[in-house]
């Protein structure tokens, strides 16, 4: 009989209720990969939309999906040399190349794994991986933000907006964000300098009084819609819009003709480059997760429910699943 372990299982495409938590294999370690103890993982937009049925070509059933690791190696492959059992460590599997973390054990490939930071929990860590290995991509490789220039990031209090203020910040950048009003004093304690509450202010506006006229240099897109098609209105000669969601709709291209303005669109590869770099910052206490809720791995179709239903909610950050525990830390309804 092979070793079991619990997973949360994607049985269907559909709701929260689409999950089941099943006793599963554990994974085969091959040459080249490290077979991890999962302590937590965490929820991204991508995995609900998985859920729901939106990249179903990508995922057959039943499928254990998830793109957040943090734990402990227990076993590594007959070729592995970066690591040992025992070292704690942190990653996104592979996007649409096999199982995913919502489960007690994952296998991964050595080059995606990276050392997870000495100075994050574990719960802390898994709520960085893809968010952040996506900020810094966005930021960094794409947009190459650099001192001095001002960055509009919209939706600060989110999961990805949280991490991308952090990182501009650290890079030496001006930021302006949008958010919700009595979210203002916690993205300033964050690292943004102007706060632009989305539901009462034109935020083209804004920024045009914000920066004298002149515009800002980036912005980074993590809504899509309006967001996307108006940033344009926003940029400076020369500017760049960074956006990590589909484009659902025909894009303002005569505005970023007149600027001269690059598009990025990232669907972002993960690696463990990305994520050295990003633990670089958190160890140096320039970067911390944010978290805005936690429940246990059974659970995880309300964690699923909170992430979508996030504006009915006071979350800010992420929400991630304590996998080798019980945590539960749920934010207030608004």
């Amino acid at each position: 009989m092979p070793d079991l372990m619990k997973a949360v299982v994607l049985a269907r495409f559909g709701g929260a209720d689409a999950f089941e938590l099943r006793d599963v294999a554990v994974p085969d370690v091959g040459p080249r990969q490290v077979r991890v103890r999962v302590h937590a993982t965490a929820v991204n937009p991508l995995d609900y939309q998985i859920r729901r049925g939106d990249y179903a070509n990508e995922v057959p059933l039943p499928a254990i999906i998830g793109h957040d690791i943090s734990g402990v190696i227990e076993e590594v492959g007959s070729h592995v040399t970066e690591f040992r059992a025992g070292d704690a460590v942190y990653y996104t599997p592979q996007i649409f190349g096999g199982p995913g973390s919502y489960a007690e054990q994952h296998v991964a490939d050595v080059d995606l794994v990276a050392r997870k930071p000495e100075n994050l929990s574990h719960l802390e860590a898994a709520s960085l991986t893809l968010v952040g290995g996506t900020v810094w991509e966005a930021l960094v490789e794409r947009a190459q933000l650099t001192v001095g220039e001002t960055i509009l990031i919209h939706a600060g209090a989110g999961g990805v907006g949280t991490i991308a203020i952090q990182v501009a910040k650290a890079i030496g950048a001006r930021v302006i964000t949008t958010a919700r009003a009595r979210d203002e004093d916690f993205l300033r304690s964050l690292g943004a300098d102007t706060v632009i509450d989305y539901a009462s202010t034109d935020y083209v506006d804004a920024v045009a009084e914000v920066t004298g006229g002149t515009g800002v240099d980036v912005v980074f897109d993590t809504i899509g819609g309006d967001a996307l098609t108006r940033s344009p209105l926003t940029l400076a000669d020369s500017g760049r819009v960074v956006s990590i969601v589909d484009i659902a709709q025909p894009q303002n291209l005569i505005e970023a003709w007149g600027r001269n303005a690059a598009y990025h669109f990232v669907f972002t590869r993960q690696n463990q480059g990305k994520l050295d770099a990003l633990t670089a910052l958190v160890e140096r206490g320039l970067v911390k997760p944010v978290i805005g809720a936690t429940l246990p791995l059974a659970r995880t179709g309300e964690a699923h429910e909170l992430l979508e239903n996030r504006r009915s909610y006071a979350l800010r950050g992420k929400v991630a699943i304590d996998v080798a525990g019980d945590t539960v830390a749920l934010p207030s309804p608004i």
